[in-house]
């Protein structure tokens, strides 16, 4: 099916939209990495901004278990907590430092997160308590994080090409790529069972299944830099391309189709499902883009 591609700017072209999700209130939540705040917008509705300070660089929002909004402060080496109301908490993550990044929430009722500078998982339960979980390597650069079907939080190692799994007795397993200087980002769970990823430096979409058997799907440009990816409502895994300005699909037989954003040189980031049934990707240049099916008519 044909897609209709919508743009929304944001204010303020400057203020790096990186990462999506849908709240729990039916909108859209965001990170603006470079002014130090989280947007909200209803589609075809009201955007409002919340101000943190400006350089904390918030990167990854998820939905906790407690109905707020949770999302990393790379910068400011601490966790956020924002309520559907508005009222922000912050909590600092006791490895200084440790540069958090992915953030998403586990089966234990807790959100888990990934420590790039400390070689760390870490877990933060909805009342601010904080474990640390070192990972049996050094250099790696954990980044993003998602569950899994099988009750375990999987993880990408962007230095260690390398996939890693720790369960809720913070038990970690690693998977190395077949694929060298992968470099694998952004990650999610399928509606398959298996977790999908992919990996900026090679070009490619990855699979892994809880077993850890792994399959990689080439993209067409290989120089697009994949960066995160997500199921859309039919099983379908979205991604978006950094450097190639595109959006793109790939079904579970290993089809992939790309489409080219309307404004060059956007750094389209994170790509969520929408509240409206589109898919949403953050352009780092300051707007939203609504991907959405045309129907023939």
């Amino acid at each position: 099916m044909p897609v209709c591609i919508e743009e929304f700017t944001l204010a303020g072209s400057g203020s790096g939209p990186y990462a999506l999700t849908t709240g729990p209130d039916g909108a859209l939540w965001f990170t603006l990495v470079h002014s130090g705040g989280i947007g909200r917008l209803v589609p075809g509705g009201v955007l409002t901004h919340y101000q943190l300070d400006p350089d904390c660089g918030p990167t990854i929002i998820a939905v906790g278990p407690d109905d707020a909004l949770w999302f990393t402060e790379h910068r400011a080496h601490r966790i956020g907590r924002i309520a559907l109301d508005g009222k922000v908490e912050e909590f600092t993550v006791p490895t200084a430092e440790c540069g958090p990044f992915g953030i998403a929430a586990g089966p234990d009722g807790a959100l888990w997160f990934t420590e790039t500078a400390a070689d760390r998982i870490g877990r933060i339960t909805t009342d601010g308590r904080v474990a640390e979980f070192p990972l049996p390597a050094t250099g790696t650069f954990p980044s993003a994080i998602t569950a899994g079907a099988d009750d375990g939080m999987w993880f990408t190692l962007n230095q260690a090409d390398a996939i890693g799994r720790i369960g809720m007795d913070g038990a970690v397993t690693l998977h190395p790529l077949p694929t060298r200087s992968a470099a694998p980002v952004g990650i999610a769970a399928g509606h398959d069972g298996a977790v999908w990823f992919v990996e900026i430096n090679a070009g490619r979409i990855g699979r892994i299944t809880p077993d850890g058997g792994i399959t990689e799907f080439p993209l067409p440009d290989r120089t697009s830099r994949p960066h995160a990816i997500t199921p859309g409502s039919d099983g379908t895994l979205w991604f978006t391309e950094w450097a190639g300005n595109r959006v793109g699909s790939l079904t579970p037989d290993g089809t992939v189709t790309v489409h080219d954003l309307p404004t060059p040189g956007s750094e389209p980031h994170g790509i969520a499902l929408g509240p409206d049934g589109a898919l949403w990707t953050a352009l780092e240049i300051g707007a939203l883009a609504r991907v959405g099916v045309r129907v023939p008519t």
